[in-house]
């Protein structure tokens, strides 16, 4: 169980200060690509994107990782023990889709409510983030 703990702790915190630095280094970064603004706001979508798809693998690899170790849990149903199956697991977890073909047991399920957690917190974060970017550039007027 402490493995677990250690585990989780170090992955969560591994994704939260990518993504807080990803996007610090985009506010500041941003402004200064000599490209239409609505250009800027398109980069920092695919930016972003780039940023989840990392922290999904993240987590993809731990998920294999902890498979591999006896004790911390396993996944069942339409799975093949493979990394591929990890990361597609990871996915739907991140996004909090969860289709329920695959079923976590023993210790690893901490980590898949956890998961569904910190996705959900930062896809939040980057939908908040790239609202007040596009506001910088949105027509301004008075509302009627």
């Amino acid at each position: 169980m402490l493995l677990t703990f250690i585990i989780n702790s170090l992955l969560i915190t591994l994704t939260v200060i990518i993504h807080y630095e990803l996007l610090y280094n985009l506010a500041v970064k941003l402004p200064l690509l000599p490209v239409k603004p609505r250009l800027r706001v398109l980069c920092g979508v695919f930016i972003i994107l780039l940023a989840h798809i990392i922290e999904i693998w993240l987590f993809a690899f731990a998920y294999f990782l902890m498979i591999n170790i006896d004790g911390l849990g396993s996944l069942s149903g339409n799975f093949n023990q493979s990394l591929l199956d990890c990361s597609y697991f990871s996915f739907t977890s991140y996004t909090t889709l969860g289709f329920g073909d695959i079923v976590p047991t023993g210790h690893i399920r901490f980590l898949t409510g956890l998961e569904s957690l910190t996705g959900l917190v930062m896809i939040t974060w980057s939908a908040s983030f790239l609202f007040i970017e596009m506001q910088k550039f949105w027509p301004k007027g008075r509302a009627t």
